[in-house]
């Protein structure tokens, strides 16, 4: 299925609703029925009827629509956060006595559900280097439920071979979950090389204006259903239809987005690469980033975000540099249209800081949809006061 016709078409029954181009937002709590034959059905598969928009919301249906297709799965949820969807999709399948195997230093929401949440349960989780499929099969063992991957991370970049992982999962009946924020469905998809569940965080590029907080879970109709039943249903985590409305605005343009995104992110890593000033750059598609031939395999772009090791022994340098930037905003997040700056120095105290640490000294730029001339010449005047 094309991904203009998905973005702009699918989903979109305009003569339903006057005619008018852009959809409505639903805003209603509650629908009405005619009669008890609809009330029956209505309570008996409330993922597929309009009952109360807690569980199900004709704007956020159009949403789910859309982003199944875009991720080639056949059915999706959008929930309140993407802390929800990572909730979600592991609460829903895992119970007391379980075993998860996850890549080392996932996003932080995950690690505190796997870390305080999980333990209350009883289900473990080891934590591995998610580069060497052998470091799976040496962690298996014979209560592992669920893997769960982010592939890339947001910081470092790592990858998992997804098909690897995929197959090697499969063989022993265990569920693998992917956090595909970095790439979108247009730059990576997971289902094709066998994943499981398929989450990101649509606050990031689908919805692509700072303005609201969301996220996706794709999947195949049978684990989607079973996710709805344990999570959206109990716990009341769905995206609120202005939210899902706000998502479907911003998908209008995410194609135009990241190619922009991408173009200027080239830029702004060859201005970095190499800089006296830069001891490394870290970018999953650059040429000499360890992983490049499985980047190139999995992924068909890569855009706004990328980290570099600063020549510097000094917490102090690290913060004059960071306040430096004129138009980089200081920020945690992405996918927006503003230019993001982020050091890891930021969040521990001067006295805590370890030049010797390389993540110490790195910092996380995000590349918006800014002129690329005017993002260079900060970059160039804030590396002055490094």
């Amino acid at each position: 299925m094309e991904e203009s016709f998905i973005i702009n078409e699918l989903g979109e029954d305009r003569q339903h609703y006057y005619n008018a181009v852009a959809p409505p937002i639903f805003q209603t709590s509650n629908f009405a029925v005619q009669t008890f034959a609809e009330l029956r059905a209505a309570f008996a598969d409330e993922q597929s009827t309009y009952l109360y928009t807690r569980t199900m919301n004709p704007t956020v249906d159009m949403l789910r629509k859309k982003l199944a297709a875009l991720d080639e799965a056949e059915d999706a949820l959008v929930f309140n956060s993407g802390a929800s969807a990572i909730y979600g999709a592991v609460m829903a399948n895992v119970q007391a006595g379980d075993h998860i195997i996850s890549v080392d230093k996932p996003y932080n929401s995950a690690l505190r559900l796997f870390n305080g949440i999980l333990p209350r349960f009883g289900i473990t989780v080891t934590y591995i280097d998610g580069t060497k499929i052998e470091n799976f099969e040496a962690a298996l063992r014979p209560e592992t439920r669920l893997i769960f991957l982010e592939s890339p991370n947001t910081l470092t970049y790592e990858l998992q071979d997804l098909a690897a992982v995929a197959q090697l999962a499969r063989s022993r009946n265990i569920l693998t979950v992917i956090d595909n924020s970095y790439c979108t469905p247009l730059y990576q998809k997971p289902h094709s090389f066998g994943i499981d569940l398929s989450l990101q965080s649509a606050t990031k590029y689908i919805g692509g204006h700072s303005d609201t907080v969301a996220g996706v879970l794709t999947g195949s109709r049978e684990l989607i259903k079973k996710v709805f039943e344990n999570q959206i249903i109990l716990a009341g985590t769905q995206a609120s239809p202005f939210d899902a409305w706000l998502l479907l605005r911003g998908l209008r343009t995410l194609p135009m987005r990241l190619e922009r995104i991408t173009l200027t992110t080239r830029k702004v890593v060859e201005f970095l690469k190499g800089h006296p000033k830069i001891e490394r750059l870290i970018f999953p598609l650059d040429e000499d980033f360890p992983q490049i031939e499985l980047a190139r395999k999995q992924m068909s772009g890569a855009c706004g975000l990328l980290t570099v090791v600063l020549k510097t022994t000094s917490h102090e340098a690290i913060e004059n540099f960071t306040v430096a930037f004129k138009h980089f905003l200081m920020a945690v997040s992405w996918g927006g249209y503003e230019s993001l700056v982020l050091p890891q120095a930021g969040g521990m105290a001067p006295e805590d800081f370890d030049p010797a640490i390389e993540r110490h000294r790195m910092v996380r730029f995000y590349i918006g949809l800014e002129d690329a001339d005017y993002l260079l010449a900060d970059l160039e005047q804030a590396l002055e006061q490094l």
